[in-house]
């Protein structure tokens, strides 16, 4: 792996792994401040960390939710990873598949699409 890849993903490794840990402080850190948050391919959801913030304080309150990374890609700063996310829904416990793709600039995300798949209701 070279060193431009080490570094793309790095940042998006990183997220993940806050992410998982609900951490919201840690994983504020590795988004640009002007940073551009999309539904795929150009719905604007979020502008800049203070609205990244807000979309995943709430969020990190489920208590079942989990990012499972399934594979990454990585093109220069271009990473794309497919996920498994567990989420507490209102109708309750599920799965949802994501392609996120980030764009890495000075080590952090400068812009992040997501895909998302179908809800899958679990049997718990």
């Amino acid at each position: 792996m070279n060193a431009t890849v080490a570094d793309a993903t790095h940042p998006v490794q990183m997220q993940l792994k806050a992410y998982n840990a609900r951490d919201i402080d840690s994983f504020m850190q590795w988004w640009s401040d002007d940073c551009l948050y999309y539904a795929f391919p150009n719905t604007l959801l979020a502008s800049g960390t203070d609205a990244i913030r807000e979309r995943h304080v709430e969020r990190f309150r489920e208590p079942d939710l989990r990012g499972t990374l399934l594979h990454r890609l990585s093109v220069g700063n271009m990473v794309i990873d497919h996920e498994t996310v567990r989420r507490t829904f209102p109708e309750g416990v599920g799965e949802i598949d994501v392609v996120c793709i980030y764009e890495v600039e000075n080590g952090q995300i400068a812009k992040a699409w997501f895909k998302m798949g179908a809800k899958r209701l679990l049997d718990l």
